[in-house]
């Protein structure tokens, strides 16, 4: 008789485990096809375009992002995890996609742990007593495997979002441990730096400290007061992580204006969409189809959307409300959903998107764990009526979860097709919301890229249609009109876009080149001196003034820009070539063969052969010269 309890702990703890290894297998499965997803959209200025990530140390190199306005712009744990995989891999993709899988499995084990012990707990016992472990694995086994979830997956840079969900449920489960140890002070350590690690991953973690406190006094302490009195400075020392969250939020500048006050959108504007948004999310938890990559910034006016969804948003927040007062375990849960949407999908503006299915990647768990234990319930009650035996009920329940996982593991495999290029990924866009124009547009760069320019030329033109003032369709348009050398209506579509943005820096650097090419010298060179004080460190633009500058007779002024260029990109095969035309004007032979020797190494590495044979000939040219000289 003494060892049953040790036997039973053993068997409950080897489902556990085989709990766990269902729940990795499935979500493995189901993103098996991942791994070879390019950089795209925000991937490129956020990895291979971002400096920060190039060394692992000093620490602080990483931990101090890009502050533009990029994903990791105010997150240095997330950029520190690219810093990482960088150092893996390089830009080579793999590696970031497995961490990113890695980062959700964990996640999803997490949420099993948090779910299976909250059964455990003494105030939820009773009730569930041995189902505990089985509703934890169905909550987080289709959690891992819903569709809704392929773009905190799938999209490299949103691995933001599932970051800051692994350290939210970590910073829960170490509370629940905590407060069923012998020794709670390691858990509860580890609670406030789970916390901590979250306010460095993103912004949504704001609302943790609250939720934490929120799950004490529905399950273990029974009331504020007393989960206070028992714990007060676990809470303190959790409502302090706000103040790295505060610092971190005012360093990155509203996210160069891409959120928050001066985004140039409405606060009331905003929660309007935002009504729409919300119920567009809980349709897709039970219905994920149609996913979209990117909603753009559409904001919604007409009342007959607003009207009905506000109705429904009202009814849940205040049905969230009362269940706090009257029943708390079941107003935790909406209260979860509300909170961890709150900073995203509430006042605050974030311009760049005004909806986003990433943001639905821990509220999710929140819906999908009310709806399974509102029909484990419900059957409890109500199925004895229509299966006599419990054999036959728990068929039933395994039969409809292994159907829900497949089907959605299935639909997760088949969207990660989508991601398979920026082509399929900005078509599949396009279709589906052909009312916003950064899909046109960025479906237009990869035709371009693809040398069907006049494909892409058709997706900008629509890109203006829907919205005439965006200054970088206009610039890509423009540059594909370029390439068709047509210049005149090149160069108009760049005034266009410096009409909407004066101080956009690709658009004077673009106009001064286009300028330049009709001769146009002192015009192109006004261009982009003004580019160059927009942004003094990009060396393309300081090569493209030196190349006016020689052109205009004044090589000499064009010489130190040369020089800032190559400091600032050594590998710039125009930089070198068009610094060797500089000094053989000044008559620096030796410096003008050494620059063009240099450009035809770069030029041979590219297997860039037309160019290579024109810098021999001119290397040639250069090494008579120097002989006539001596």
């Amino acid at each position: 008789m003494a060892m049953a309890p040790n036997s039973s702990s053993k068997g409950s703890g080897d489902i556990s485990l085989l709990a766990m290894a269902a729940i990795v297998l499935a979500g493995v499965l189901a993103y098996s096809n991942t791994f070879n997803v390019p950089f795209l959209f925000d991937d490129l200025s956020s990895v291979p375009n971002n400096p920060t990530i190039q060394r692992l140390w000093p620490i602080w190199t990483p931990l101090c992002p890009p502050n533009h306005g990029e994903p990791v712009s105010g997150r240095p744990l997330v950029n520190l995890s690219l810093a990482i995989n960088h150092a893996i891999s390089g830009n080579e993709v793999w590696s970031y996609h497995a961490g990113n899988l890695a980062i959700h499995l964990v996640a999803a084990l997490l949420l099993f742990g948090v779910v299976r012990r909250t059964f455990a707990l003494p105030s939820m016992r009773e009730r569930f007593g041995r189902a505990g472990t089985p509703l934890a694995l169905a909550i987080a086994l289709v959690w891992v495997v819903h569709p809704l979830q392929t773009e905190s997956v799938t999209y490299i840079v949103q691995r933001a979002e599932s970051l800051v969900g692994l350290f939210y449920l970590l910073t829960l489960y170490c509370l629940i441990r905590g407060v069923t140890s012998s020794r709670p002070s390691y858990w509860y350590a580890g609670c406030v730096v789970a916390c901590l690690l979250g306010m460095a991953s993103k912004e949504v973690m704001a609302s943790a400290p609250l939720i934490v406190f929120l799950y004490d006094r529905a399950f273990v302490a029974g009331s504020m007061a007393e989960a206070w009195r028992r714990r007060r400075w676990l809470y303190v020392a959790m409502g302090s992580t706000w103040l790295l969250l505060g610092g971190l939020v005012l360093s990155t500048g509203n996210r160069a204006c891409t959120a928050g006050i001066g985004t140039g959108i409405n606060s009331w504007e905003y929660l309007c969409t935002q009504f729409v948004a919300i119920v567009h999310y809980l349709r897709l938890s039970l219905w994920p189809q149609p996913l979209v990559f990117d909603y753009g910034h559409r904001i919604i006016h007409e009342p007959r959307l607003i009207v009905p969804c506000a109705a429904v948003v009202a009814m849940l927040a205040a049905a969230t409300a009362v269940a706090l007062w009257r029943s708390p375990k079941a107003g935790f849960l909406g209260a979860c959903f509300f909170a961890v949407l709150g900073p995203t999908s509430s006042v605050i503006p974030v311009a760049t998107q005004t909806m986003a299915e990433h943001r639905m990647y821990l509220p999710l768990a929140a819906i999908l764990a009310g709806i399974t234990v509102g029909i484990y319930l419900t059957a409890r009650r109500f199925g004895h009526n229509i299966a006599r035996s419990p054999l036959v009920s728990r068929a039933v329940g395994v039969c409809m979860l292994a159907g829900v996982c497949v089907a959605f593991a299935v639909l997760t495999y088949c969207r990660n097709v989508d991601y398979r290029s920026d082509l399929a990924i900005w078509t599949d866009t396009a279709n589906k919301v052909p009312w916003s124009w950064r899909p046109h547009n960025n479906l237009g760069l990869a035709l371009a890229a693809r040398g069907r320019v006049d494909e892409a030329i058709a997706q900008y033109e629509e890109a203006l249609r829907q919205s005439p003032d965006m200054a970088e369709a206009h610039i890509n348009l423009g540059v594909s009109l370029a390439g068709l050398q047509r210049i005149d209506d090149a160069i108009a579509h760049h005034r266009e876009a410096l009409r909407t943005q004066p101080y956009n820096a690709a658009a004077h650097n673009n106009l001064g080149t286009l300028l330049g090419s009709q001769n146009r010298l002192q015009e192109a060179a006004t261009e982009l001196e003004t580019a160059m004080k927009l942004v003094p460190n990009d060396p393309a633009v300081r090569s493209n003034l030196a190349g006016i500058l020689v052109r205009q007779g004044r090589s000499e002024d064009a010489i130190p820009l040369y020089e800032c260029a190559i400091r600032l990109d050594a590998n710039s095969l125009d930089a070198h070539a068009n610094f060797g035309i500089a000094l053989a004007n000044r008559g620096r032979m030796k410096d003008a063969i050494a620059q063009t020797e240099r450009a035809l190494r770069l030029a041979q590495q590219r297997n860039n052969a037309a160019f290579a044979e024109e810098l021999q000939s001119r290397l040639r040219l250069y090494r008579a010269q120097a002989d006539l000289a001596r």
